[in-house]
């Protein structure tokens, strides 16, 4: 069991923070805490489960004024919808599947803030490094793994098929030509 996942009391933190104990927090704070890495329309979804009409902008309201005060951590992965969790009182990075999007928690590597010193601060101080590891999920290395070979042996039957392009490496070429990659 990681902290902030599974020992979250949200009506305890909703009045540790200062905001008040309402129907829609406890319900999202309880959503996050079960669902690690949920966003947001995920998060509305459960909520009307739970409570019925519950407006989409009563959503974003509830996570922004917990991210705020800090009950939930927003984390933004590059071509991902923006997604929150509890687990804020550490400090912890995350692994993100290239293929189907599947976020884990990664604890940190050095065990302290910052993870990383950049080679200048230029006058900054530095008191986090946010770290995000890209990779395929075990399912998704699976699936790769069984299309893969469909996919190799599919390329090399058509590299010698007039019409058909040629083989990938020529395709990669010919587009780096377009683009002005190589000298002409």
């Amino acid at each position: 069991m990681q902290q902030g996942e599974h020992d979250f009391d949200p009506r305890a933190g909703l009045r540790d923070a200062g905001l008040r104990v309402t129907a829609p927090r406890v319900a999202v704070l309880n959503t996050v805490a079960a669902n690690p890495h949920s966003d947001a329309d995920r998060i509305a979804t459960e909520v009307r489960r739970q409570l019925g009409s519950v407006s989409t902008q009563a959503i974003y309201d509830v996570l922004g004024a917990c991210v705020r005060v800090g009950l939930l951590r927003r984390i933004e992965p590059a071509g991902s919808p923006a997604r929150y969790e509890t687990r804020t009182a550490d400090n912890h990075h995350h692994l993100v599947c290239r293929s189907c999007g599947t976020v884990v928690d990664v604890d940190c590597v050095v065990g302290h803030a910052p993870c990383l010193e950049p080679s200048s601060n230029h006058g900054f101080e530095i008191d986090e490094a946010e770290v995000v590891f890209w990779g395929l999920c075990p399912d998704c290395r699976h699936d790769s793994a069984k299309t893969g070979a469909q996919a190799v042996t599919s390329s090399q039957n058509q590299d010698d098929v007039p019409g058909s392009g040629g083989s990938i490496t020529s395709k990669t070429a010919t587009a780096r030509q377009r683009q002005g990659g190589f000298a002409q």
